[in-house]
């Protein structure tokens, strides 16, 4: 499986199942918020968490995909994905609305992107569903989503195999977001060399706590 960043919370996913090879988009971004999305991105299966301009720009991701922007339970080309509703505030969606948490299994491996979460306590029934994720995407921005110290918090709950911060500032970024550093500091990471994509099979998955991984927008 190789996972790339486009920044923001716009991810491709890339792998096999026993119908061939699958590519996964998540949540494309406009070009509003500062950021120049990238100019084609073929998907087999877009995922889109809320309807928001910076994660809905569907008219960006070309080919014929299974667009998924509503819960339930789904299953694309071997690929089996479960969006779980919760909110983009901590006031039950009252402030900014709704937002799917999405979980993605294929591979033998669980990738959960939390989408703009906005919840600091999340749903014990929640919770149980995305425990022990093999790959976590996480807004660490604060803001519009939890901040990095509530994100790095989530993360010790979550105990995921890899955890991967999103939707933070970047060059370019109009929004008024935090970088990634609040989040790395009280997880007590000093410095973290960026890595332009990765790479990863269920195999080589740590046994035992939890990487960071900083990822270069592409």
């Amino acid at each position: 499986m190789e996972i790339i960043w486009h920044g923001h919370s716009f991810f491709e996913i890339t792998g096999k199942t026993e119908e061939g090879k699958v590519n996964i988009a998540i949540d494309p971004y406009d070009e509003s918020i500062g950021i120049i999305p990238p100019q084609k991105v073929e998907a087999d299966i877009l995922l889109v968490s809320h309807q928001h301009p910076d994660h809905s720009n569907i008219k960006i991701i070309k080919g014929d995909y299974f667009l998924i922007d509503s819960p339930g339970e789904y299953e694309v080309k071997g690929v089996f994905i479960k969006g779980i509703p919760s909110f983009h505030d901590n006031e039950q969606g009252k402030k900014r609305g709704a937002n799917i948490i999405f979980l993605i299994e294929f591979e033998k491996m669980k990738i959960c992107h939390l989408g703009d979460l906005g919840e600091t306590q999340i749903f014990p029934e929640v919770m149980e569903e995305i425990f022990g994720a093999d790959v976590l995407f996480i807004p660490v921005g604060g803001n519009f989503t939890i901040s990095g110290k509530e994100a790095a918090k989530l993360v010790s709950q979550i105990e995921p195999k890899i955890a991967i911060p999103m939707h933070y500032k970047i060059p370019g970024l109009k929004l008024d977001l935090e970088d990634e550093k609040a989040f790395l500091r009280t997880l007590g990471i000093k410095e973290k060399e960026k890595e332009k994509r990765l790479k990863i099979t269920k195999e080589k998955l740590k046994s035992e706590g939890t990487e960071i991984v900083l990822l270069s927008p592409r």
